[in-house]
């Protein structure tokens, strides 16, 4: 049974590698999903309005559940821009149900649901689960992730991945247009964004903590290269490891936005874009996703926790319902050059042993 198990999960994962969709578009995918469940006899819930879908096995009130994205993402390879799991979301799909494969003939102490959820590569498919019931009953969760190799050396797992969160600021500097040989007669906007661009320079949080900000766009200026530019749009990329220090750098942007406005005598639009709250990590849950990796995969196979920069939509579901034990679970494939990077690669090997993994994490609680 456990060499057939291997077989359909990595034939699975061949499935989805060639059929990936991008956000809110994962029509095939959910229907995949669908067909597989049918064929095990698993009972689930999709949505009218939404992909994704919504699986349970066992009984009882309280739930433990796992989350597996099922997104890919829109970009260039070797010229051509398409869908494309650069991420490894077609690798969580295949742990996840294999994880729902190993145990659904198995005796459990809880119900069991398995999130599949779409448009994590948005940062709000999370919230579009929690809409819809996925968190109602919940005591426990769980996320797999595959992890780069300068994190996780092959057949490594991490109990729990402290992601960054992050947020964008968009805006637009509106002043007024001036010819070249008159600049006195306008308010150059180009002015203005060099000045953001020293205010962010001199935002000082204490050096313990872990943050950034950065201008990551300014477009300004048409063809007529005599005439200067009364309006900027920017954009602002701003990550820290704290969800509070996060909120302490947008006060602190939000009022360098203001005092430049009265410092140069004109009006700046900006909004907040795409929150996605950093990690809310239970050492309880760790606890028990470290003794399921011993168990499975043996004492050498755990790594310490991974704290990376990069986010992930799955902490809406704690940061929404506090009261629930969560943790996401980091496994080493030899995944390289990296995530995200268009000719991503692992080795599927590993699939197996992470859906087991993730089994007798759920199994335990």
């Amino acid at each position: 049974m456990k060499i057939k198990s291997e077989e359909q999960i990595l034939q699975w994962f061949d499935y989805f590698h060639h059929h990936p969709e991008v956000s809110w578009q994962e029509e095939g995918t959910t229907q995949k999903i669908a067909e597989i469940l049918d064929e095990l006899g698993v009972h689930y819930r999709r949505f009218p309005d939404v992909t994704g879908l919504i699986a349970e096995i066992g009984e009882g009130d309280e739930v433990v559940a796992v989350r597996a994205d099922i997104d890919a993402l829109w970009q260039e390879v070797n010229g051509v821009f398409q869908a494309n799991h650069s991420c490894g979301h077609d690798a969580h799909i295949s742990m996840v149900l294999g994880a729902l494969l190993y145990l659904r003939d198995e005796p459990l102490r809880k119900k069991v649901r398995f999130i599949f959820q779409p448009a994590e590569e948005k940062g709000n498919g999370a919230l579009s689960m929690i809409e819809r019931g996925a968190m109602d009953g919940v005591t426990h969760l769980f996320g797999v992730h595959l992890r780069p190799v300068e994190e996780l050396s092959f057949g490594q797992y991490a109990p729990a991945v402290y992601h960054g969160a992050g947020i964008f600021l968009e805006g637009k500097i509106m002043g007024t247009d001036a010819h070249g040989a008159r600049p006195h007669q306008g308010k150059n906007a180009i002015d203005v964004v060099v000045a953001l661009h020293q205010f962010i320079k001199s935002i000082y949080l204490s050096p313990f903590e872990t943050y950034s900000v950065k201008l990551t766009k300014i477009v300004a200026g048409g063809e007529s290269l005599n005439i200067i530019p009364g309006t900027v749009d920017f954009a602002i990329d701003m990550r820290a490891q704290k969800n509070e220090v996060l909120h302490l750098l947008q006060e602190r942007i939000t009022e360098g936005l203001e005092g430049l406005k009265a410092l140069y005598g004109l009006d700046i639009e900006s909004s907040w874009k795409d929150y996605t709250p950093g990690a809310e990590v239970s050492q309880e849950a760790a606890a028990i996703a470290e003794e399921a990796i011993r168990y499975v995969a043996g004492d050498a196979a755990i790594a310490p926790p991974v704290i990376t920069s990069g986010s992930d939509d799955f902490h809406f579901y704690t940061i929404r319902h506090p009261e629930v034990k969560a943790t996401m679970i980091g496994v080493g494939a030899d995944l390289a050059p990296g995530l995200h990077h268009p000719h991503m690669t692992f080795n599927q090997s590993v699939l197996p042993a992470g859906a087991q993994i993730l089994a007798e994490t759920l199994k335990r609680v």
